[in-house]
């Protein structure tokens, strides 16, 4: 157990180094790994009649959720949406299967804190894709509303860096292989179970989801929007680590959770630069 939590502080403190987190001051009776972004975990706060669902953020691989979600969860919370995020997997590190059981608590956890029948899922990279081992194989079809990926590894990646990665710590890494045995189980028959509706946000830049086409979905399109960001937006530079800050991905993902359905497909987002 005592080599188990030096790992988790190693890694933990490797990805705030990494991140630019460093002068980040952590009360002193909280880890690093427990500070919220801004606008979440709130447990007190109760979904209203406009925002019936509260909306968990789930990270991507090797992310701290305040960096991860720290444009997009305030943004939701100032929207009006009860907000939670939470770090899962050993910095997102654990096989797939693990992560999406502890989704499941963590779900059952805002359900119970909230009163709400379901919730919102938003993800980034493999926090787009676990949701839907979830959905599929854990119970959580009649629990979310709408599911939100964010450039997700839906296929998995092509990427060579995924190989060793996997090798070493990170057994995440080798389920999000293109064509992995987690892949193959996940993608078999539908893509879009029944049960929420699913929207798909990916940029061309994408250069750790390779080819960046492996995040899109299949399914019928009345429950499935799939969003290119350039398609609506062509200077649009953001890749995959920072996607989730970009203001474009953000007015995106407040369309998808507005109104029934998944994203609209004809929503014009006001196209930015760099924020």
């Amino acid at each position: 157990m005592r080599m188990r939590k030096t790992v988790r502080f190693l890694l933990a403190a490797a990805a705030t180094a990494a991140l630019g987190l460093t002068g980040f001051a952590a009360p002193a009776s909280a880890s690093v790994l427990d500070i919220p972004p801004r606008g979440a975990n709130d447990w007190s706060c109760k979904p209203d009649s406009a925002h019936p669902q509260p909306v968990v953020l789930v990270n991507g691989t090797f992310k701290l959720m305040a960096e991860n979600w720290a444009k997009l969860s305030p943004k939701l919370k100032e929207a009006g949406y009860c907000v939670f995020a939470f770090n899962y997997g050993n910095m997102e590190t654990a096989p797939i299967p693990q992560a999406a059981a502890e989704l499941s608590d963590f779900v059952e956890a805002v359900r119970g804190a909230t009163g709400a029948a379901k919730v919102d899922l938003v993800g980034h990279s493999q926090g787009g894709m676990l949701p839907r081992y979830y959905v599929k194989f854990l119970g959580g079809a009649d629990k979310v509303d709408d599911l939100v990926g964010i450039v997700p590894s839906n296929h998995g990646t092509k990427n060579p860096l995924a190989v060793p990665a996997g090798w070493t710590i990170c057994p995440s890494c080798v389920d999000q292989q293109w064509d992995s045995p987690l892949m193959r189980k996940l993608n078999a028959g539908e893509e879009t179970p029944a049960g929420p509706d699913y929207t798909v946000i990916t940029t061309r830049y994408d250069e750790v989801v390779i080819p960046y086409t492996s995040a899109l979905l299949t399914g019928p399109k009345e429950h499935l929007t799939n969003i290119v960001l350039q398609d609506k937006c062509p200077l649009d530079l953001y890749m995959h680590d920072q996607a989730t800050k970009d203001p474009v991905v953000a007015q995106w993902v407040l369309d998808a959770l507005a109104h029934e359905g998944p994203a609209d497909p004809g929503f014009q987002p006001q196209c930015v630069g760099r924020a």
